[in-house]
């Protein structure tokens, strides 16, 4: 099979379904100008391989024309043109859905149409009419709240009819679309809450909704709060250019959210046709709701919707082709990126940590804080939220008692960090030289090190990690105070430590909740945003700028220091692997898919704000298949027994921490096979 006909690059085969907002040409009550603006859009969406096309409210009829919509010539002109559109749709991909007044039993009502390949599926009723301020529907319109499990005519074709539908791909278990219509999500309980509690994936809203200074505010915060509290993706396509400004003028707003996840919006105030798209992860959906048992009951407390709702199957018939992939991945997914934000979400991050030490602080009501102190990323970030705390609690940052430790690969690059680091930091410093009582222990073990013999294996590595923590929980007693722990998320995914008397003990871990990644961007954030003296920046940002090493094996011959990603990976990776895996629960092959895109091309997509140029990798397919199986042994394989066995420590990002009283709860004796089986399996090899 040859890479571009492989599975593996379609959307499709991942749970994710395309979807678009469009805006389309509208002429004020020209049914013929808008059927043919609405099928344009259909073709172009077709092209664009979209999966569902939400349209504006009213759409083939225009939402403005007041008492034209009782018109009987209107109404006629209206069935007409959808017979048209159902026609168009024969050879077109998208599920479409339109907005059109329908007569039913001598009431009309302002509905949403869904129509696939030549068939009409089913009418949606408004359920909520404005009729306040601007808006006087109720003129003109029958409420559609109570309409359910009935059927319409339209034309010569007989449909379901109600509130109570849901339109299913019978090929695609993800896609199912549940619609409203404007003013409906205005409503304390918007209909669409019922519609997704019975199932519905992707909720659709048909707007014609006016604008006015501050309104595009509102949609937001209503389209974000629904597709957050329903747990769904939420379509909003509101009516453009063209539509009547006798009274009112409209903006064509366009946008996509997922789980509150703004996705894409459109331009607004476009005099041409607006295509607002996005892959919307169906799958993210259902896994969230699997998770979130309050979803379940409130199912359940509403009656059990999915036992009266009718869903309304189609085959879809997607290609399953390498279409791309039309939506933002974050490289970084636990580093904070919103622009407008960014400084408030570090300050959170890094308060997190401060103030859970804080705590911790006050309840032991300790004499000292004990830190070893190395010169890398994790001990430096550790005594900077330490000095931090202190200063917060008026305490003296001598109150730190930091100690570096040098062992038998230490460079003086790194000790000499670490000495800058606590004299600029103003904390009690002192340096106990590991190697005399390390080379006694291998000694007594009959280690061939000892006898001068290279031999740089595993014990060589834990007997310095673990007279490092023995030394502090020691001086710890000694000195009235508690071992703060250094270790990161990373590492405890990865079992990058040493167990028990190593670095994955301490009293508490500060860093536990905290990735290597965002250790690196928090760092960073505290010399731009001047938490720290010039000094301390100067030194963080020499920290910043080394690469990672454990320096427990002396340099080769060739002067090349241990690197620790080397040997497990890229953390920028590994990070992105673990958010996938333990935030979503995402197979193997979905998370090599979307590593894939996010990190296949520099160029393409967004850095974290200031990130430096130096630093900006990207991974081939090949590579990202390499350490995610290497990611997927060490996590599910083999490194639980150290993460069963964690110390307190504070969780920072929602993306997960691993705690065994929190977030993760694992066996400490699993195999790994079910997910390097899938991986292999459904992942190129290149």
């Amino acid at each position: 099979m040859s890479a571009a006909t492989h599975p593996f690059y379609s959307i499709h085969a991942h749970g994710l379904v395309r979807v678009a907002a469009s805006t389309p040409q509208v002429r004020t009550a020209d049914v013929i100008f808008n059927r043919d603006a609405i099928i344009a859009e259909a073709r172009r969406a077709h092209d664009a391989h979209v999966d569902l096309l939400v349209y504006p409210e009213l759409c083939l009829s225009s939402y403005a024309i007041d008492d034209l919509h009782l018109q009987l010539a209107m109404q006629d002109a209206v069935e007409a043109a959808v017979a048209d559109v159902v026609a168009a749709s024969c050879d077109l991909g998208p599920l479409l859905l339109i907005g059109a007044p329908l007569r039913h039993n001598g009431r009309i009502y302002n509905c949403a149409l869904a129509i696939h390949r030549g068939r009409l599926l089913g009418a949606v009723p408004k359920s909520y009419l404005p009729n306040y301020r601007e808006f006087y529907e109720k003129r003109w319109f029958a409420n559609g709240r109570q309409i359910q499990g009935l059927e319409i005519a339209v034309g010569d074709e007989t449909v379901p009819f109600g509130t109570d539908l849901i339109f299913a791909a019978s090929d695609l278990p993800g896609f199912r679309v549940a619609i409203e219509i404007c003013e409906d999500y205005w409503s304390p309980i918007p209909p669409s809450t019922y519609a997704a509690l019975a199932g519905a994936t992707i909720l659709a809203n048909l707007s014609a909704s006016n604008i006015t200074i501050g309104k595009s505010d509102e949609r937001h915060l209503l389209s974000r709060a629904q597709s957050s509290r329903a747990v769904a993706a939420y379509v909003y396509s509101a009516s453009g250019h063209g539509e009547s400004t006798t009274d009112m003028a409209w903006d064509g707003q366009g946008m996509i959210y997922e789980l509150g996840d703004l996705l894409c919006e459109s331009e607004r105030f476009a005099l041409h046709p607006e295509l607002c798209l996005a892959d919307v992860d169906c799958d993210r959906i259902l896994s969230e709701r699997m998770r979130m048992q309050t979803f379940n009951d409130a199912a359940e407390e509403a009656g059990r919707p999915e036992d009266h709702f009718r869903v309304v199957s189609f085959d879809h018939r997607p290609s399953f082709a390498d279409v791309g992939l039309a939506r933002p991945v974050r490289r970084f997914p636990f580093v904070p990126n919103r622009p407008d934000k960014l400084d408030e979400d570090c300050y959170e991050a890094f308060n997190i940590q401060v103030d859970g030490l804080m705590r911790r602080i006050e309840s032991t009501k300790a004499r000292s804080l004990v830190i070893g102190v190395s010169g890398g990323l994790d001990s430096t970030h550790a005594l900077i939220v330490a000095a931090k705390a202190c200063d917060r609690l008026t305490l003296p940052r001598t109150t730190i008692r930091g100690y570096t430790m040098p062992g038998f690969a230490t460079s003086e690059g790194t000790k000499s960090n670490a000495w800058r680091l606590m004299k600029a930091l103003g904390i009690t410093a002192e340096e106990i030289d590991i190697k005399p009582a390390a080379m006694r222990m291998l000694e007594d073990i009959g280690h061939a090190f000892a006898d001068g013999e290279p031999v740089h294996d595993t014990v060589f590595e834990n007997v310095q990690a673990g007279l490092r923590t023995d030394y502090l929980f020691r001086l710890a007693g000694q000195h009235g105070g508690f071992v703060i722990g250094t270790g990161d998320l990373s590492e405890l995914a990865l079992g990058w430590c040493t167990y028990g008397v190593g670095d994955q003990m301490s009293h508490y871990g500060v860093n536990a909740g905290v990735p290597k990644t965002l250790i690196q961007y928090l760092i960073r954030w505290t010399t731009r945003t001047d938490q720290f003296d010039r000094e301390t920046d100067a030194v963080l940002e020499d920290i910043v700028g080394t690469e990672i090493s454990p320096e427990l094996v002396p340099p080769g011959a060739d002067g090349a220091i241990q690197s620790t990603e080397s040997i497990i990976g890229p953390y920028e990776l590994n990070d992105f692997f673990l958010h996938h895996t333990i935030r979503w629960g995402q197979k193997p092959s979905k998370v090599a898919f979307l590593a894939y895109h996010a990190w296949r091309d520099t160029a393409r997509g967004k850095w974290p704000l200031a990130f430096p140029e130096d630093a900006k990798h990207a991974y081939d397919l090949a590579t990202i298949r390499h350490w995610l199986e290497n990611f997927l042994r060490r996590f599910f394989g083999f490194s639980q027994f150290k993460r069963s066995a964690l110390p307190n420590g504070p969780k920072v990002s929602a993306g997960g921490a691993l705690s065994p009283r929190g977030d993760w709860r694992a066996p400490s004796d699993a195999v790994a096979d079910v997910w390097l089986d899938e991986l292999r399996a459904k992942v190129p090899e290149s």
